[in-house]
């Protein structure tokens, strides 16, 4: 049996025809002729009118539009890229490098269409049909905020950031620009600098043979570390007018003895110790360390919050920071406590009536409900405040108008004068004013030290949350809560011991000797645990460090002094206990040995030097920053929240900015 396969192979093969040699041979030499004749060169093309059809890029694209798509498609795919123009458009406008370009800058430049008189007729002879086949773009829908927004300043051309193979960094499809560095005066908007601060020139060195007695009111406000902290930390040094050293000083708590149970509101420490500055002279450092009362017995507490919502309220670290800044002082409050919400700007308003502190959603709803706008219309405000907290009183209770602002009253303090007298009254019947200070540009800083100082207040400045942590929930109870009013400084030297002294700081604060037994002189108060530093330089009799020369006329006083020739000073303090008329008198006095340098001592005597340095160096000589950092890291002892750690980088900082 033979397969059918091989049957067909061989009925093929019998079929096909022998080959003819000749002919095969012809052939090949036809071929040949052929290919050699086609690798020669031919005639030029001869010039002709005539136009394949469809030739050009243009006639192209409209063939392809009308004859190779349907309208359908057509349709889908225009839709398509309608949406990927809109899709892109916002990467353009905001990538990196071209956030600043103009929408002339971004259009690309016009091509200009080589046209021949043929293109013409081709395109006239097109019919109306193909013309039609073409859809319309969708519209593009622009947001009406993106209508009315003015162009963004113009900024120079970008580049591309290459990696380190050389191809560019893709972001969103397209090659990612290099960021440009803007000029300098772009960064920041120019802003105008209209802050203002309470500050007179440093003490001068006093003659004990002429002016042996030296007296001051306390000062436990901290204001003027946390703006100097602000200027250091935005790379700039602070204005000298905003350095008041003893709030520096003061900023930090120290290790003074605390009061026994009946021994009154406070106790007094006095040391003395080699100045680093100067080898010649002392420190006479003075620590007040008040008592601190068990919180559970502290009375009751009416707060209203006067707040500033003026339109140069608006920025992050005013009206924001304010209020998160309240958020975390609601947290210390007890439930009997009291909040009311006040505020003004261009006009006063009550925006929250006497809550409990217990119905904390209700304050915090009329907090975030908050907005900045208008001018300022202080005086107004402070009325209604104090109305409010009047209302707010009772028996027993304490009550307390917290003013938060940046200072800017430019509507409304029509008499200051007026306006003083008006805060003095209040006082005097109870209602204290403290003042906290936001943001910097405007910060008018002497008005908010006069209305805190008449107010019986403190006054403190919140740049950052923390600081707000350190002043309304670590140290609420001192802020709100006075354990001593007008405490009044007062320090007699020796004029056989002690040839000249000048006091570091408390320039605003100075009053006249009378003023030290007049009750009706205002001064500052303690509040409960509160500590005050005070630092006198003095210089002993014989030391070369002396800077007067004797008077030729004056002749030898010295002989006619008394008391204690071993005593250095005599340390006199008064003060009142809260709602009293009559002061209480303590009296100190000063000799060598009563008390040796302590690690608390020679902290504030850091500072102190800090806070010369940053003002005019007058007295520290060639002490310098590199002898402040050691000073300090030497005493820095016992620092459980990092203060004084911040103080010593803050010092690295300014001594870098002063070169």
């Amino acid at each position: 049996m033979t397969d059918p396969l091989d049957d067909l192979k061989r009925a093929f093969e019998a079929a096909t025809p022998a080959p003819e040699a000749e002919k095969k041979a012809r052939d090949l030499a036809r071929a040949q002729e052929i290919f050699d004749r086609a690798q020669g060169s031919a005639d030029a093309a001869r010039p002709t009118p005539d136009r394949p059809q469809r030739a050009g890029i243009f006639a192209g694209v409209r063939y392809m539009l009308t004859a190779l798509t349907s309208r359908a498609g057509l349709t889908a795919t225009t839709a398509i890229v309608a949406v990927g123009v809109v899709a892109l458009i916002p990467v353009l406008r905001d990538g990196p490098g071209l956030r600043g370009l103009t929408q002339p800058e971004l259009a690309p430049e016009p091509v200009v269409e080589m046209r021949t008189e043929s293109d013409d007729m081709a395109a006239a002879d097109a019919p109306m049909e193909e013309a039609e086949a073409i859809a319309p773009a969708p519209e593009i829908m622009v947001e009406p905020a993106l209508r009315s927004a003015p162009p963004p300043a113009p900024s120079p051309a970008p580049s591309v950031v290459m990696d380190g193979a050389g191809s560019g960094a893709l972001v969103g499809g397209i090659v990612a620009p290099a960021p440009y560095p803007a000029p300098a005066d772009a960064l920041v908007p120019p802003q105008t600098d209209t802050e203002t601060f309470a500050n007179e020139d440093s003490n001068p060195v006093k003659v004990v043979g002429e002016e042996p007695v030296s007296t001051f009111s306390i000062d436990v406000d901290t204001a003027s570390y946390s703006v100097i902290r602000n200027s250091l930390m935005n790379g700039q040094l602070p204005p000298a007018d905003a350095v008041r050293i003893e709030e520096m000083v003061n900023y930090f708590t120290y290790d003074y003895p605390v009061p026994g149970p009946d021994g009154g509101a406070f106790s007094p420490t006095v040391t003395i110790a080699e100045t680093p500055w100067n080898p010649d002279t002392q420190l006479m450092t003075i620590g007040l360390q008040g008592q601190l009362p068990a919180v559970e017995d502290r009375p009751p507490l009416n707060l209203v919050f006067l707040i500033d919502t003026s339109g140069s309220m608006q920025d992050p670290d005013k009206l924001p920071l304010l209020k998160q800044s309240f958020r975390l002082m609601l947290g210390e409050l007890r439930p009997e406590d009291q909040v009311a919400i006040v505020t003004y700007a261009g006009s006063a308003g009550l925006a929250l009536e006497a809550t409990p502190a217990s119905e904390r959603d209700t304050i915090l709803a009329a907090l975030d409900r908050l907005e900045a706008g208008g001018s300022t219309a202080g005086q107004a405000g402070l009325e209604q405040a104090y109305s409010v907290a009047e209302a707010m009183a009772e028996d027993g209770d304490v009550s307390r108008v917290i003013l938060a602002t940046d200072g800017d009253f430019n509507v409304g303090l029509s008499d200051p004068d007026a306006l003083e007298d008006y805060i003095a009254d209040k006082r005097d019947s109870g209602t204290y004013l403290s003042v906290l200070g936001f943001g910097r540009g405007n910060l008018q800083d002497a008005t908010m030290q006069a209305l805190a100082q008449t107010g019986n207040g403190t006054a403190a400045y919140i740049d950052t949350l923390n600081e707000a942590q350190k002043v309304l929930v670590d140290q609420l109870t001192g802020a709100l809560f006075p354990i001593a009013d007008d405490v009044k400084i007062q320090v007699e030297f020796n004029p056989l011991q002690i040839a000249e002294y000048r006091l570091i700081g408390y320039e605003t604060r100075a009053l006249r000797r009378e003023d030290f037994n007049n009750d009706k002189v205002d001064a500052g108060e303690i509040g409960a645990g509160h500590a005050v530093t005070a630092i006198y330089e003095i210089t002993p009799v014989g030391s070369p460090a002396v800077l007067n020369d004797p008077l030729r006329y004056a002749g030898d006083d010295t002989s006619t002094a008394t008391g204690d020739s071993d005593e250095l000073a005599f340390l006199r303090v008064r003060y009142k206990e809260p709602g009293e008329a009559a002061s209480t008198l303590i009296e100190v006095p000063v000799t060598e040995g009563m008390a040796s340098a302590s690690q608390e001592a020679s902290w504030a005597a850091a500072i102190a030097g800090f806070g010369q340095l940053l003002r005019d160096g007058r007295y520290v000589g060639d002490w310098g920053w590199d002898d402040a950092i050691a000073l300090a890291n030497s005493a820095q002892g016992d620092d459980p929240f990092g203060y004084r750690r911040e103080a010593i980088n803050l010092m690295r900082l300014a001594e870098s900015l002063s070169q």
